[in-house]
């Protein structure tokens, strides 16, 4: 007997009364609204309280609310300001517009990225050190850094730099591979942190760093500014390699590194082939932070326990999880890295150093001690001691000045604040100008 479509689907109307709402249908009335019975995900309870950069984007919100004529000026997030530059932006609009042809169009596509973009992250950045075919195309090294997580699985253990970029620890968090939170140190069980501060040159003491079998690596670092040196590079491969770790080296800041010999890659660095995956962005390069197009490069003498290449369990990941990054933004990288656009990113490197070097003068003109700024785009300035969320809060209300707790990188960056140098010019001027009045 035929049954008509519309008999399976009550009707259901929304009532509201009384500050809750009553689910009612032809066929359950009095039907309300209760909670399911799926259980939460107790690794995400874990997490305190909300990621850092919302959280300071709600603080920055709250005080606007409160002070509407407030002219704010931040030193906050790492988000680029400067427009895309015109070659990259063609390459953008080429990719865009041939979508729009029958000779142009195509749909999925690989998902470790089309070919020619894999061969000119190999040949451009590289230098021909890694192959093509080790490079995994994606929509940036945070996404990347949580699908290797996803790879990796719940029974590792991991090693970060403290502080550090806050997204390694909660996707440790995420993935259950931690314990609680301890109030006292305000670090999780089970995370090995590694101490990076001015008594050791932003350098882990490794002799006395516990085995971890991932270990996260950031260099230039955010949020210190620090950029490791050739010799201490190889002493964190030697390392990884007499533990039989895997380094997660995260170059995001690569391009920004100006003193002479300091490694941009960490295959640069002899027996990296064997400990290391890479991960990296055009984000800061070439303005692409709302344009999204990373990439993690998995050499293939990389191995897990059992033998197995993690480059093969990787593929498989980002198959699974990833779609692939847009062909428009591939054409897009596809014009950072010929010589035009190369041309291109290194005059918007020069201009946000430009502002770190401005920030780090004026902090050391009015007597702080600071560190960065030199390699990388971030001023981490000493507060000797003080709080860093009770400077935030003094440099937003007397001086409309948003800049970011060093606390929130761990409790490490306790009593050190981090200045972002990718606000425009005028306003990093403005901003000094404020930073002496305080001072």
């Amino acid at each position: 007997m035929a049954v008509s479509m519309f008999h399976l689907a009550p009707l259901v109307v929304f009532a509201f009364g009384s500050g809750d709402v009553a689910f009612r249908s032809a066929t359950r009335p009095g039907l309300k609204l209760q909670m399911s019975t799926v259980v939460r995900n107790a690794n995400i309870g874990k997490l305190q309280a909300g990621y850092l950069f919302p959280e300071i984007g709600r603080r920055r919100n709250a005080f606007l609310e409160k002070n509407p004529d407030a002219q704010i000026i931040s030193l906050g997030i790492g988000d680029t300001t400067r427009p895309i530059p015109p070659h990259i932006l063609k390459g953008l609009a080429d990719g865009a517009q041939g979508l729009g042809t029958a000779a142009g169009y195509a749909g999925y596509g690989p998902e470790q990225g089309v070919s020619t973009l894999r061969q000119r992250i190999a040949e451009k950045l590289y230098d021909g050190a890694i192959a093509p075919e080790e490079v995994f195309v994606s929509d940036g090294s945070k996404c990347d850094i949580g699908r290797l997580q996803m790879m990796f699985g719940a029974s590792v253990t991991s090693a970060v730099q403290d502080p550090s970029y806050p997204v390694y620890v909660d996707t440790s968090v995420i993935m259950g591979q931690t314990g609680e939170m301890d109030g006292e140190t305000s670090q999780y069980g089970k995370v090995v942190y590694m101490p990076c501060n001015p008594a050791n040159g932003f350098f882990p003491d490794l002799e006395a760093t516990p085995r971890a079998d991932i270990v996260y690596f950031c260099s230039p670092n955010n949020p210190t500014g620090a950029a490791a040196t050739r010799e201490q590079l190889q002493l964190l491969v030697d390392w990884a390699i007499s533990k039989g770790s895997i380094i997660v080296f995260d170059a995001a800041y690569a391009p920004f590194i100006r003193s002479p010999g300091v490694p941009k890659t960490i295959f640069d660095i002899p027996g990296a082939r064997e400990c290391a995956i890479e991960v990296n962005s055009l984000s800061k390069y070439a303005g692409f932070t709302g344009v999204r197009l990373g990439w993690t490069v998995v050499p293939k003498e990389l191995k897990f326990a059992d033998g197995s290449p993690v480059a093969a369990d990787f593929n498989r990941i980002m198959c699974t999880a990833f779609n692939g990054a847009s062909r428009i933004v591939q054409s897009g990288a596809l014009a950072c890295l010929d010589d035009e656009g190369l041309a291109e990113i290194d005059e918007l490197i020069d201009y946000y150093m430009g502002n770190a070097n401005l920030l780090r003068e004026t902090c050391v003109e009015l007597g702080l001690t600071v560190h960065g700024g030199i390699d990388a785009p971030y001023v981490f300035v000493d507060l000797e001691g003080k709080s860093s969320w009770d400077m935030f809060s003094r440099l937003l209300e007397e001086a409309q000045v948003v800049t970011i707790p060093g606390a929130g990188f761990g409790p490490g960056g306790e009593g050190f604040l981090r200045l972002s140098a990718f606000a425009p010019r005028a306003a990093c001027e403005e901003a000094c100008k404020r930073l002496r009045a305080i001072f």
